[in-house]
């Protein structure tokens, strides 16, 4: 809990958005590009309803809770990760929602910086006579939401970059092959990661040489939320008629504008799978918010072997990319590592 805003939170608060980060994590893959939200309705009587954003087109978090509730909402307290609406989109405004059903008090984790919002949720519920908490569990909210919040306030998607590699940091033997690195728990949670993204993109050099799918396949059968989507496929140069990577967009022009261009259609996260040429020149451009390294127990042991990153580089030691690992995670045998570069120019986003 930090920088709350408005009324007083309770001793159960916490644990309350606690819950909601959970449930908006359930539908990580499903919401986008509208933001993966969770909610919780604790009725007068202790009774507690959980609701999660719907796919596009169907209920917001705050909904699905209220119309679990049922009369139950009236005199309620709601919690929710982010602001809820207050325009008319594919479905109805939260706010309105949530004053019909004479909810007494709203406890929200940050604000939605989309333009359409941005405030407005919160000042109608308080126009309302509604109370609201702003600001519980914020730093964690807004973790969770980072890829929407970049988005909201870029245009750009937010871009994670997918390393494979040995412990030594290669990513290829010498002669080109590369499948595979990692075992099996570790590639399912490659396609994890693909479902939670709406584009994938991946240079020209590697569909010749691996011929990917690009497909969520290992993941989506494992999940009880509804159908998993492949994301949008973005080759950099011209994948072969013939490669399973189609139906996919082909891309000749800088990095910036293709991000540009993406954020255009709504993509709010993409998933960058190119070998190490393609990686190294996004994080030249310093287009990166997040690196996801799988690292196997296993050497090449040989200069010859590919690196993990082909790009211009630091010259010197003062010249280092720094960030930060944000989690570590053991899969099987291997280990994920989650890094993310810290913004020097504010040192407290990254």
């Amino acid at each position: 809990m930090n920088g709350l805003v408005g009324g007083e939170s309770t001793g159960h608060d916490e644990r309350f958005m606690l819950r909601a980060l959970a449930n908006g994590a359930t539908v990580r893959y499903l919401s986008s590009p509208n933001p993966w939200v969770g909610a919780v309705l604790v009725a007068n009587d202790g009774s507690v309803f959980d609701g999660a954003t719907e796919a596009p087109g169907g209920r917001h978090a705050e909904r699905v809770a209220l119309d679990a509730a049922g009369a139950a909402a009236a005199g309620s307290t709601v919690y929710t990760t982010l602001e809820p609406c207050a325009h008319q989109g594919r479905t109805g405004p939260c706010s309105e929602a949530l004053i019909a059903a004479g909810v007494a008090r709203v406890v929200v984790g940050i604000e939605d910086p989309d333009l359409q919002v941005a405030g407005r949720g919160i000042d109608q519920l308080r126009a309302a006579g509604i109370d609201v908490t702003l600001g519980v569990e914020a730093s964690a909210v807004q973790q969770q939401l980072d890829p929407y919040l970049h988005h909201r306030r870029s245009g750009r998607p937010w871009v994670v970059v997918k390393l494979a590699a040995t412990l030594d940091g290669r990513t290829a033997a010498a002669d080109g092959t590369s499948q595979w690195i990692t075992g099996t728990e570790a590639r399912v949670d490659v396609h994890r990661l693909r479902a939670e993204s709406d584009a994938i993109v991946v240079g020209a050099a590697t569909v010749r040489s691996d011929d990917p799918s690009l497909t969520v396949r290992d993941w989506a059968p494992l999940t009880d939320r509804g159908p998993v989507r492949d994301p949008r496929r973005v080759v950099l140069g011209t994948a072969p008629a013939d490669a399973r990577v189609h139906p996919c967009d082909c891309w000749d022009g800088p990095l910036d504008e293709l991000l540009d261009h993406l954020g255009s259609l709504g993509v709010v996260q993409v998933l960058v799978e190119g070998g190490a040429g393609v990686a190294g020149s996004f994080v030249d451009a310093g287009l990166v918010n997040q690196l996801v390294v799988y690292l196997a127990p296993a050497l090449f042991g040989s200069f010859d072997a590919r690196g993990m990153l082909d790009g211009v580089g630091a010259g010197t030691i003062a010249e280092l990319s720094r960030g930060e690992f944000t989690a570590v995670e053991r899969l099987g045998q291997d280990v994920r590592i989650d890094y993310r570069p810290i913004d020097e120019n504010n040192p407290g986003r990254r």
